[in-house]
C-alpha cells in the first residue's frame, strides 16, 4: 500500500487549487481541518471508518453529516476521497493543503522551544530577525524545555536552528570525542 503522503499529495494540491481560484482557502483550511480531526478521531474511525457493514458512499455521508455545513464543492471532494477508500488520508491531506497555503501565502509557522518563558519584546526581536531571514511572514509558537539550561532552538519548517546552551555542550562533546 502507497504511503499516506504519497496519497495524499494529489488531492491536496487539487483541492488547493481549487481553493486558490475561488479564493476560498481559509474556508477549505477549516473545513478540511474538520474533516481530517473527525476521521482521526478513534470513535469515529472504529464506528464509520472501520466498518465493513457501511459501503463507502454510507460512510461518506455519515462523514459529510459530522462536517456539518459545507458547501458542494467541497462535499464533492469528500465524496471524490470517500468513493476512493482513502478517508486515512484526510490527515495527511489537510496537512499538505496548509503547507501549500503556508507557501502561497509567504508565512511560516516557527516553534520556539526555550529554557524560560519568553517575554513579548523577546519574541518580537526574534519574529523580526526571523522575517528578515526567511523573507516570510512569521507565526509563532513558544514552549519551554528546562533542560535547554538557556538559549532556544528555533523550528521552521524543515529548518532548526539549536542556539541553546545543551546543544552547543553536545557539538563540544561531539567535537572533543572525535
Amino acid at each position: 500500500m502507497a504511503e499516506t503522503s504519497t496519497v495524499a499529495r494529489p488531492y491536496a494540491k487539487a483541492a488547493f487549487e481549487y481553493a486558490r481560484d475561488q479564493k476560498a482557502l481559509e474556508a477549505w483550511s477549516g473545513h478540511l481541518a474538520s474533516a481530517a480531526q473527525a476521521v482521526a478521531d478513534t470513535d469515529f474511525n472504529a464506528k464509520v471508518v472501520g466498518n465493513p457493514k457501511l459501503s463507502r458512499g454510507q460512510k461518506t455521508e455519515l462523514l459529510l453529516d459530522v462536517c456539518g455545513e459545507l458547501d458542494e464543492s467541497l462535499r464533492n471532494f469528500l465524496r471524490t476521497v470517500g468513493s476512493r477508500g482513502r478517508f486515512a488520508a484526510l490527515p495527511a491531506i489537510a496537512e499538505q493543503f496548509e503547507a501549500l497555503r503556508a507557501r502561497e501565502e509567504k508565512r511560516v509557522d516557527v516553534t520556539i522551544v526555550s529554557a524560560f518563558d519568553l517575554d513579548a519584546a523577546q519574541q518580537d526581536k526574534l519574529a523580526t530577525a526571523l522575517k528578515k531571514r526567511l523573507n516570510r511572514e512569521i507565526s509563532i509558537t513558544t514552549q519551554v524545555d528546562r533542560a535547554l539550561m538557556g538559549g532556544v532552538i528555533l523550528r521552521a519548517g524543515d529548518t532548526v536552528i539549536d542556539g541553546s546552551v545543551r546543544g552547543r555542550l553536545n557539538r563540544l562533546r561531539d567535537a572533543l570525542s572525535a
